[in-house]
């Protein structure tokens, strides 16, 4: 009866253990084409953003750590304004933004608002992108630029203004989104 238990009850450990290997496995290996790698890195930054914005107390809003940078709010104000600029060219739509201005007096709700749908537009701009779409032009100004370069220059210019940002949220004893998703939860 004794060796019946422990047989049982090493069973249930060995099960246990193989439920615990997978769910914490990687995930499989994904093949992924540049478009789909592209939008993968927007939504990426996009949450980045948000989660920055989000986190900084309005109190806040207003810190320059120097008097010759911008404040908090016209940073991220900026990463909203340059979102709707380039997907309007991306999608060939009017850019219904147009007049917004970095240094405009709001609150940090109006401008995680402005943010999200900054976010919203370039995410429907960029629905069912396809590599060849990518290699398509769009104009700008005087220029004809791949529709593939300006979602990506946006991306990079995103991922600077975020780095931007964690400055600001640090200098404010504030951890970042990014960096708080990847240390282990405590």
């Amino acid at each position: 009866m004794k060796k019946m238990s422990f047989i049982a009850v090493a069973g249930l450990l060995c099960a246990a253990n193989a439920s615990a290997q997978t769910a914490t496995a990687p995930p499989a290996a994904q093949k992924l084409a540049l478009a789909q790698y592209t939008v993968r890195s927007h939504e990426g930054i996009q949450r980045n953003l948000v989660e920055a914005a989000e986190k900084m107390p309005e109190e806040h809003y207003g810190f320059k750590p120097t008097p010759d940078v911008r404040p908090f709010s016209q940073v991220v104000m900026h990463a909203a304004i340059s979102r709707f600029r380039t997907c309007s060219y991306i999608s060939g739509q009017a850019n219904p933004r147009d007049s917004e201005k970095e240094d405009q007096a709001r609150s940090k709700a109006e401008i995680v608002a402005l943010l999200k749908e900054g976010g919203a537009f370039c995410t429907k701009a960029l629905d069912g992108l396809t590599d060849e779409a990518m290699l398509g032009f769009v104009r700008v100004g005087p220029n004809d630029v791949a529709r593939g370069l300006m979602i990506t220059g946006e991306t990079a210019h995103a991922n600077e203004i975020y780095g931007t940002l964690a400055v600001y949220l640090r200098l404010k004893g504030l951890v970042p989104p990014s960096t708080e998703r990847s240390q282990p939860k405590k």
